[in-house]
């Protein structure tokens, strides 16, 4: 049986990353001939043309744009199986792209990483804190901790803690518009909402077997938790945020829940990482302090 041209595969994923042969040679360091005879030796194998050539231009073909993914995919697994064999026998090092939701990443991620920075000197983390939803893939992302209810995708997906979703308002403004006393009832209050939610503008209860869902109407929506807790506090409507954003106020008395018995009951704190089984111990290392650190964390405030 013939092997694979493995050589021929990651140059053409050389090649369709630096848009051009003298790109992928510069970066492989090799000489533009072998990236062209590479190429043209891929294609016979094949028996399909990759790229259109012109003096001026490079562009895929049909075929090259439906191989390219795949092309990527082998040179991404082999880069991180010689990763992989290096790690085993060293401490480990490198950059690790690290991506977290704005306020859990300040309140509780920034406070892990420093720990985590001390116990492994050699590692650099690359963190991005946003609320918006982002592709993991595409962005080059390690490892990713999303609060959500997540769908099904091609994604490695770790659940680490339940979160709990509060109803919360300050009592100005229950003293001024009254309790719900049933979900239904929140059609008739001022409500805030979060606008980078998996079901923007729908909040879901649940309550036994009794389900509702009502889409929050009101005189603030924004992409940020964080930002609407200064119009919670000057009682000006009603909303709903997770534990780690609201248990101060809570506890301070500057907001009071509501509907205790209603419950979202399907989020949870997750961690992702690309599709693939193989990771550097860089990253390996990350999943495993960030999965034990906020178990802990999760367990303690129950």
């Amino acid at each position: 049986m013939m092997l694979p041209d493995f050589e021929a595969w990651a140059i053409f994923a050389s090649v369709v990353e630096h848009r051009s042969f003298s790109g992928a040679a510069q970066a492989l360091g090799t000489s533009k001939a072998t990236v062209s005879k590479a190429i043209s030796r891929l294609e016979t194998r094949l028996g399909a043309t990759l790229f259109h050539r012109t003096s001026r231009r490079l562009t895929l073909t049909e075929s090259g744009r439906a191989l390219s993914d795949r092309a990527a995919r082998i040179l991404a697994e082999a880069r991180e199986a010689e990763e992989v064999a290096r790690d085993s026998n060293s401490t480990p090092t490198g950059r690790v792209r690290l991506a977290a939701p704005m306020n859990f990443g300040l309140t509780r991620v920034a406070p892990a990483l420093a720990d985590f920075l001390t116990l492994y000197p050699g590692i650099e983390v690359d963190l991005t804190l946003s609320d918006a939803p982002t592709d993991i893939v595409a962005e080059g992302i390690d490892v990713a901790l999303r609060v959500a209810e997540l769908p099904d995708s091609s994604l490695r997906v770790r659940r680490l803690a339940p979160v709990t979703l509060h109803l919360v308002a300050a009592p100005a403004y229950l003293e001024k518009h009254g309790r719900p006393e049933h979900p239904a009832d929140l059609a008739h209050h001022a409500c805030l909402a979060y606008t980078n939610a998996s079901r923007p503008f729908v909040w879901q209860f649940r309550r036994g077997n009794e389900e509702v869902a009502i889409r929050p109407a009101g005189p603030l929506c924004t992409d940020s938790g964080e930002a609407m807790l200064p119009a919670l506090r000057a009682g000006l409507g009603i909303t709903r945020l997770p534990d780690f954003i609201v248990d101060q106020d809570l506890a301070d008395g500057t907001l009071v829940e509501l509907l205790q018995d209603w419950r979202e009951t399907n989020m949870a704190l997750h961690l992702l990482t690309p599709p693939g089984t193989l990771r550097p111990a860089r990253v390996e290392v990350l999943i495993e302090f960030l999965a034990e650190r906020f178990r802990q964390l999760c367990a303690s405030r129950q």
